[in-house]
């Protein structure tokens, strides 16, 4: 499991369509500095922040959850691992031995071999119409750059590319946006295939003018920090027009936007 980014205040929320009826059809395109709530602990929390973006488990929460939200004049974004298997799901089984690689660190957690798309793809389908049959509006695919990291697969950036190209087409040919989440280094090859971005702690490690081309291109990017105070990276993060919080690592309610 990995995080995702907050919302900068300064925005007035004039996104959120008056009917989300009038958008099924319609990519939803989060525009740069809409604040966010990310909570993945648990349950959602509708009253824990007046944002008009909240980015929540796409397992933990029901229709009727998402539908709340809805109702409240908010976008939800579906939390959705797609690049490793989780021991809690209650799709654990449909997973072959095969594709499964090395711990990532999360209990329960094991990297996955992207490279076999044909066994990957109907499962991570699946996940998206369950993202899609809740009536959530994106996706937030977690662990899209496995390539970086000892998974115990001899994984190639052009592995990466060519199975993150493919998660954001199952997710447009559901109806819904996608974000990039991470993966700097591919950014310019994914700006085009990715509707917003998903980033952890790109102050920390100086990174965040990484991710100006999604800005640029008119597209948000959700931010969060998790051990920088939002005094060191809010000046920053206003000046790049992020959507940046601090909050705590087990992502429950609690936050501290810019």
């Amino acid at each position: 499991m990995t995080w995702a980014l907050s919302g900068c205040s300064g925005t007035d929320g004039g996104d959120r369509p008056a009917d989300t009826r009038e958008t099924a059809k319609a990519l939803w395109q989060p525009r740069p500095g809409l604040a966010w709530q990310w909570q993945l602990d648990g349950k959602v929390d509708p009253s824990a922040a007046d944002v008009p973006v909240y980015d929540i488990d796409g397992f933990e929460n029901s229709a009727a959850d998402v539908a709340r939200l809805h109702r409240d004049g908010r976008k939800v974004i579906c939390y959705i691992n797609v690049g490793a298997w989780e021991d809690f799901r209650p799709d654990k089984d449909a997973f072959p031995r095969s594709v499964l690689g090395k711990s990532n660190g999360w209990a329960g957690e094991r990297w996955l071999d992207i490279r076999q798309i044909s066994v990957l793809r109907p499962i991570m389908e699946r996940r998206f119409d369950l993202c899609r049959d809740k009536g959530f509006d994106a996706v937030e695919p977690d662990l899209v750059e496995g390539y970086g990291n000892d998974t115990g697969f001899p994984l190639t950036a052009h592995d990466q590319l060519r199975y993150n190209r493919m998660i954001a087409r199952i997710a447009h040919e559901r109806g819904l946006s996608v974000g990039l989440k991470n993966d700097l280094p591919q950014i310019p090859q994914l700006l085009a295939d990715f509707d917003f971005a998903v980033n952890e702690e790109c102050a920390q490690y100086d990174e965040c003018g990484r991710l100006t081309p999604f800005i640029e291109a008119g597209k948000a990017v959700f931010h969060v920090e998790y051990a920088v105070p939002t005094a060191a990276f809010c000046p920053d993060s206003r000046r790049l027009k992020l959507s940046s919080m601090l909050k705590k690592p087990e992502l429950g309610v609690w936050r501290e936007p810019c």
